[in-house]
């Protein structure tokens, strides 16, 4: 099973993430999901379990536990849902505005 886990202290490493779980049962897998253009932590990551019981028991321990003075929130992952690609606006996200179309 894919867990989600999120608002992880910033010093979190996937070994860590690994550690959390790792009393629960086999972790198959840890990750913290790191920005890319500042390669620090995004603050939550996926852990993936071998066993599905293991991995519910895991997510009753631990959702809503204190790891390094932050509550963490710990679910089943969800699947990623497939969006549509957006086009590069090197202007950001230009829904109809123009140029000072709140000033009036």
């Amino acid at each position: 099973m894919n867990i989600y886990v999120s608002n992880l202290s910033f010093n979190i490493q996937d070994e860590d993430l690994r550690d959390f779980f790792a009393e629960f049962g086999e972790v198959t897998s840890s990750k913290v999901v790191m920005d890319k253009m500042t390669n620090r932590s995004r603050g939550f990551g996926f852990v993936e379990m071998a066993d599905e019981e293991a991995s519910r028991k895991a997510i009753a321990e631990l959702d809503g536990a204190t790891v390094e003075g932050r509550t963490i929130k710990v679910m089943e992952a969800k699947p990623k849902e497939d969006r549509p690609a957006r086009a590069f606006n090197p202007f950001g996200n230009n829904n109809g505005g123009g140029y000072n179309k709140n000033r009036y």
